[in-house]
């Protein structure tokens, strides 16, 4: 069931926030009933690994209480390797094996693993959980607090990768507090916003980007025109498709009377590569940083070693991404932007603002045409397109206005966050357009076949 549907919105989160605030003064009781919604969401996609999820977030709670008893470091160890071996054997298996017989001249794997939705974000929770245990932490979670930590199902599936220290000590707090009405609107708000950007902008965008990559996976070169309209829709639609995402899982969060880590902070007004990746899914940037590129040695021993850190962690960011050898080249690509981008401030360089900001949205869109191709000759094609080696022609784009709205916001528009929780003030006044815009996205998405938010592949 995706968040874009007129069926989650209205016939499953309306009754799900009904109940919640029904139990809302009973503690157990409000967590029983997101754990079961959250199931059941889950379930709506794949009902056989309902249970799945649930065993895994079982054995990796047992784990911490086995750590939380007996002090061993063994236990937390083992909730690394096994949630490791879990993302390896789903996700990566069939890729490896794939590899491995292209390279020795053999026919591809027969056999295929199904890809559990959202079994990056949900083990990246996991990990970082018992890394922190292993560090030092003393979180002794109940069993309920660990399953609505792992299965909360606005973030269940794409995100944000929230720590188990950031939510689990919400759980206490009731929802009714004096804050509760504003967190239902301003959570109600950002849903709506999260949902014009998907269904209105993301959703739009596709229906101009992706004829133009399909074009070029059949082995055409795009012209100059055609390369730059699939590269520039493709920059902006995964942005409001994954910030789109995360403002409605955010706001739906808040609906509940939990705060979850925002995501995005403007990041196509970055003026360099480092910038970017501090704006950019920061939840993820975070996770790299705190749990691979410092326990890689960060820069803690010397230039070399850290710009080998870098690389190897946005090799890996870019292979968590999908099982592929373009996201590994996407990771490789940004790795390297980084290392420069190191490099040049150790050595006191500055580059205006203005270069800055155009130097990076180019390399941002050129890993973007990487990171969006199905295959490196793909890529190859847009590439060269974009470069003016094919021929100059003309490009349409199916709705010009949304795309220059859409470019209009990524670059000048505030953040979700500063329009929705600082600079928005409560008013009747804003129910009106909020409700009649509600009504006109419901009205869209109901004409479309829905389509799945682009991270969910990951």
């Amino acid at each position: 069931m995706l968040f874009s549907t007129q069926a989650f919105l209205l016939g499953f989160l309306p009754p799900t926030l009904a109940l919640f605030y029904l139990c809302a003064g009973h503690r157990t009781a409000r967590q029983a009933v997101l754990v079961a919604a959250s199931l059941l969401f889950y379930g709506l996609w794949n009902w056989r690994f309902v249970p799945a999820l649930v065993a895994l977030t079982l054995a990796n709670w047992a784990l911490g209480r086995a750590w939380a008893a007996t002090g061993r470091r063994l236990w937390p160890i083992t909730g690394i390797v096994l949630n490791l071996t879990i993302l390896f054997t789903f996700k990566y298996a069939h890729f490896f094996a794939e590899s491995l017989d292209w390279a020795t001249g053999r026919p591809p794997p027969a056999w295929t693993i199904l890809l559990p939705l959202g079994i990056s974000f949900f083990t990246f929770q996991k990990i970082a959980y018992h890394a922190d245990l292993l560090r030092g932490a003393r979180p002794v979670r109940g069993m309920l607090d660990f399953l609505e930590f792992v299965t909360f199902f606005p973030q269940l599936i794409a995100g944000p990768i929230v720590r188990h220290s950031e939510i689990v000590p919400q759980f206490g707090t009731s929802p009714r507090g004096p804050a509760m009405w504003e967190n239902l609107s301003r959570g109600a708000m950002l849903l709506l916003l999260g949902l014009a950007k998907k269904a209105g902008v993301a959703d739009t965008l596709a229906l101009t980007c992706n004829p133009l990559f399909a074009h070029a996976a059949t082995g055409a070169t795009p012209n100059l025109a055609e390369a730059w309209v699939a590269a520039l829709t493709y920059t902006l639609e995964i942005f409001f498709d994954f910030s789109g995402y995360s403002d409605m899982a955010i706001g739906m969060a808040l609906m509940f009377g939990l705060r979850l880590p925002f995501n995005f902070d403007v990041p196509y007004r970055a003026t360099s590569i480092r910038a970017f990746w501090q704006r950019w899914h920061m939840t993820l940037s975070r996770f790299l940083r705190d749990y691979v590129y410092i326990p890689l040695g960060g820069n803690r021993h010397g230039l070399v070693r850290q710009m080998t850190n870098l690389m190897a962690t946005m090799m890996l960011g870019g292979l968590w991404h999908g099982a592929g050898w373009t996201f590994v080249a996407w990771g490789a690509l940004h790795g390297a932007g980084l290392a420069v981008n190191h490099v040049w401030t150790r050595a006191g360089l500055r580059l205006p603002a203005l270069a800055g900001w155009a130097a990076t949205m180019l390399f941002v869109i050129i890993g973007w045409v990487l990171f969006r191709a199905p295959d490196f000759p793909t890529a190859g094609r847009v590439l060269r397109g974009m470069a003016g080696l094919g021929r100059l022609g003309h490009a349409r784009i199916l709705d010009a206005a949304v795309f220059w709205v859409a470019l209009a916001v990524a670059l000048v528009g505030p953040s979700s966050q500063d329009a929705m929780l600082r600079m928005l003030r409560p008013s009747p006044l804003v129910a009106v357009p909020a409700a009649i815009a509600f009504v006109f996205l419901l009205l869209l998405i109901g004409g479309r076949i829905p389509d799945a938010f682009i991270y969910f592949q990951f």
